[in-house]
């Protein structure tokens, strides 16, 4: 079994209280589970109103499946309009 996690850093400039922040973050990540069908979690920069970093977990049979599974995820990110991608890191185990 192979892990792959993907942790991205987004800026939601729009956000201007943590209540809209978290408006923003709830329609990302419900999006990116209904499609893709991993974990998503905020796991930093929570007290930031307009930073979040997003931890993302996806489990497979195959490396490269998961690698281009975290890869359609990092490009819907950047179609988000709402936030902006500003970095992501990809791990697989």
């Amino acid at each position: 079994m192979n892990v792959g996690t993907l942790s991205v850093k987004l800026m939601i400039r729009e956000a201007t209280s943590l209540k809209a922040k978290r408006r923003v973050l709830k329609s990302l990540k419900d999006q990116i589970r209904n499609r893709h069908n991993v974990s998503v979690a905020e796991v930093g920069a929570q007290d930031s109103h307009q930073q979040a970093i997003l931890g993302i977990a996806m489990a497979g049979s195959d490396s490269r499946y998961i690698d281009g599974g975290l890869a359609q995820i990092v490009n819907f990110i950047r179609g988000f309009r709402l936030a902006e991608l500003v970095d992501y890191e990809v791990e697989i185990f």
